[in-house]
């Protein structure tokens, strides 16, 4: 490592090749890294729905849930089962153990509810699937003083047209009720014809099918046969024939029962201001940036709002890219602010030069740690722009006691490249194992088991990306920048100059603080070390108390007035 440092402050063009290439190569990188507001992450469970239309929470119980949990229970890497029943629906969610491939025990799972063969027969295909936490980015919503109707053709409306939009490909409707044709049959029509409910649903469900009608071979190739009756609108059912009398006289579904397209009589509702709502979400997939695509919401519904109906209004309603960009913001700002105070405390206790340098080493570390976050499987989220933020007080400590050292080389009377070297070296094996303490304290964070780990998984790994860059630069490029030059005791003008004086004229005073204040209180602490330390206790006593009293409370979330 000597030898490294040595030819490194002695070769300023590779110490700025360096330089360049974590600037320039982070920059590059930064553009291409996925942007999400939380990492999109397997929650580590299995789902399984399955509908079962008119059926109550008791049948749906019975006929689906208590089939499937008993496949369920004999698979291995399955901790817990979680099933609820609701009116037309059961779902069953299974919660796959620490340390088992979810993709493994979804196909287990998978084999076990095919083997299922005693379902109701009016119960839908199961619907098995991977529970993933997806990245809402921002909702679209729609409300007004009218019918359900009119506010789920005008979302359908909108949704369809974001989809048609750039950069726009999963769009889901939310608080409105699902589509259902209502047929209602008098008692006294059924008694007339000799029918029953069963009957004329049998027929229903025949007459509204699509079927495969074979193939024929020609010499052109194989054309497929498919007959298409399926009936999507209540109109489409009033010609259905559900009985014929012996003279040949046909009786349709329209002459015995009241058809008409309505609304499944769900508790499913949404109100926006007090009237009645329904929601088109937004969601960001694969390497979708959030800010572009709320920016394209947003000046769609801009557009949108003088073309819908004047009893209906839009609006946009859960923006997460403005917390994402706040964070962005919050980011900067710190760091802004993180090198403008180390530029001037140690402007004001070493120089100015040597200030400029350590402080560049910031920016220089965080673009480095950009070219290592692909590798590591980190994209910039709410998560690792938090890690930049908390790293932002630890990760000039090693350019500080680099450039602190050579500055007290320099005191001594060294040359510059010499004064550079020896400081570096001097302190190179104290800074690794200081940065490597810090990133033995985090590396445990990103073992952490279960749902929980994988998110704060990002944190460990972007604060340690930065301390590996951080000490890069500290023993590789800041001892070259701080080799050049020779000893100037001239004192200039302008504003470097007005701060070297004042440099100097507080490095007096604080020599004098030292010498004066400081020492005599250090030597006797030292000769009074008993004292010293009954002192260090009782203030250790007294902050326990104050802890153990209530005084100082502990709770999970801060209480926050909304």
């Amino acid at each position: 490592m000597k030898g490294a440092i040595r030819w490194m402050a002695r070769n300023h063009v590779a110490a700025n090749i360096l330089m360049i290439v974590l600037i320039v190569g982070g920059l590059i990188k930064g553009y291409s890294i996925k942007q999400e507001v939380f990492p999109e992450v397997d929650l580590d469970r299995v789902q399984v729905s399955v509908i079962y239309p008119g059926a109550g929470p008791e049948e749906v119980e019975e006929g689906i849930l208590l089939q499937i949990e008993e496949n369920l229970t004999g698979i291995d890497g399955i901790k817990e089962i979680l099933s609820s029943a609701s009116e037309g629906i059961g779902i069953v969610t299974a919660e796959v153990a620490s340390g088992e491939d979810p993709d493994l025990v979804l196909q287990d799972i998978k084999s076990e509810v095919d083997r299922i063969v005693t379902f109701p027969e009016d119960a839908e295909k199961p619907i098995i699937a991977k529970l993933v936490n997806r990245a809402e980015v921002i909702s679209v919503v729609v409300y007004g003083e009218v019918s359900d109707k009119v506010l789920r053709e005008q979302a359908e409306e909108i949704r369809d047209e974001l989809l048609a939009l750039e950069d726009i490909t999963q769009v889901d409707l939310s608080g409105v009720r699902p589509y259902e044709i209502s047929i209602e049959i008098p008692e006294e029509n059924l008694r007339r014809y000799g029918l029953t409910l069963e009957e004329v649903a049998r027929r229903i469900r025949r007459a509204s099918l699509d079927l495969p009608g074979g193939t024929i071979k020609t010499e052109g190739g194989e054309i497929l046969l498919r007959t298409k009756e399926r009936r999507y609108f209540g109109p489409e059912y009033a010609d259905i024939v559900v009985v014929t009398n012996p003279d040949g006289v046909q009786v349709k579904l329209a002459d015995i029962a009241r058809i008409k397209d309505d609304f499944e009589e769900t508790d499913i509702f949404a109100q926006f201001d007090g009237v009645p709502a329904a929601m088109v979400k937004v969601f960001r997939v694969g390497d979708q940036k959030p800010i572009e695509i709320s920016n394209r919401v947003k000046e769609y519904v801009k557009g949108k709002a003088p073309r819908i109906p004047t009893s209906v209004n839009v609006g946009v309603w859960f923006d997460t890219s403005e917390i994402y960009q706040s964070r962005i913001n919050l980011l900067m700002k710190n760091a802004f602010l993180g090198l403008i105070l180390v530029f001037f405390i140690l402007g004001l206790f070493l120089e100015i030069r040597l200030a400029l340098w350590v402080m560049l080493g910031i920016p220089i570390s965080f673009f480095g740690s950009l070219l290592l976050m692909p590798t590591l499987d980190v994209s910039i989220n709410m998560l690792s722009l938090f890690a930049f933020i908390l790293a932002l007080g630890i990760l000039v400590d090693d350019a500080i006691i680099v450039g602190e050292n050579i500055f007290e080389q320099r005191q001594r009377g060294k040359p510059y490249v010499e004064a550079a070297i020896d400081g570096t070296v001097e302190v190179g094996i104290p800074v690794i194992y200081a940065v490597l303490t810090t990133v033995v304290a985090f590396l445990p964070l990103v073992f952490v088991p279960g749902v929980m780990g994988k998110f704060i998984r990002v944190i460990p790994l972007v604060v340690i990306a930065l301390l590996i860059m951080s000490l890069i630069e500290s023993l590789f490029v800041l001892p070259a920048h701080l080799s050049g030059g020779r000893p100037n005791n001239h004192v200039g003008r302008g504003f470097f100059g007005s701060l070297e004086r004042v440099r100097l004229g507080f490095g007096k005073h604080l020599e004098r603080f030292i010498t004066e204040r400081y020492r005599p209180f250090l030597t006797r602490c030292l000769r009074y070390r008993y004292t010293t330390v009954a002192v260090g206790i009782a203030v250790l006593l007294l902050t326990l108390g104050v802890v153990r009293g209530g005084i100082l409370k502990f709770t999970f979330m801060p209480e926050v007035e909304g």
